[in-house]
């Protein structure tokens, strides 16, 4: 009895310790906030709608090196603590792993929740976003911000991770996309203060549960699920 005790104590902690390093990875995103609602204003005099080119471009630049930075420290406290060593991992998993064959039907699922995704950007922007997106920011600012979104998505995909691990470690179940469950809750909690609208953190909750989703279905390759994310969300 003793031991059983041992290893639901030991896997409980385990799985605490991966949902600390997804609520960091959501802290590092909490960067932006402060960056781009406290310090640059100060330093501009006015709000983050009106920046001007430069000012828009520092902002994303600055966010991303600190993104990067802090994706990075999180991963290596992960390796210390934990043994678990994602980059050497990442470097492993090939794009369609033959090991680790995905079947039609997630095939299927995988379409599906992409073509779903495609079509809410469409209505919502109505129209092509990246058109939209290029046409109002202009070729220079469109670069930038396409690159801001590459460093977002890296981000959420962390959290997927980490969460799915923590979960997974206390319910012993795999069938449940746990990770998309903590972007739901934090991504969708973190557009809401930052855009102000309950409606958009609402719909940023249900885009991440399905990000979770198709982690899940590409069997946790995180190569295969980094590109679908980016459709999904950039396009």
């Amino acid at each position: 009895m003793e031991n059983t005790n041992i290893k639901k104590t030991n896997r409980f902690m385990e799985g605490f310790r991966f949902l600390i390093y997804g609520i960091e990875i959501f802290g590092v995103i909490g960067f932006e906030l402060l960056w781009g609602f406290v310090v640059e204003p100060f330093l501009y005099k006015r709000g983050v709608n009106d920046f001007n080119t430069w000012q828009m471009i520092v902002h994303w630049v600055v966010t991303c090196v600190a993104w990067g930075a802090g994706a990075l420290l999180v991963v290596k406290e992960c390796k210390k603590k934990s043994g678990l060593d994602l980059i050497a991992n990442l470097k492993k998993v090939s794009l369609f792993n033959k090991e680790n064959k995905i079947k039609a039907w997630q095939w299927i699922l995988i379409v599906v929740g992409c073509v779903l995704c495609l079509l809410s950007t469409w209505i919502d922007w109505n129209g092509s976003k990246v058109l939209a997106e290029f046409h109002s920011r202009g070729p220079l600012l469109f670069v930038f911000q396409y690159i801001y979104y590459l460093f977002e998505v890296m981000l959420v995909l962390l959290i997927i991770i980490f969460g799915q691990m923590a979960f997974e470690k206390w319910f012993n179940n795999n069938k449940i996309p746990f990770g998309g469950i903590l972007v739901a809750l934090t991504w969708g909690l973190g557009h809401w203060v930052s855009k102000g609208s309950l409606g958009a953190g609402l719909y940023t909750a249900v885009g991440g549960f399905v990000f979770g989703s198709a982690y899940l279905l590409t069997n946790r390759n995180v190569k295969l699920s980094y590109i679908l994310l980016c459709i999904m969300f950039i396009l």
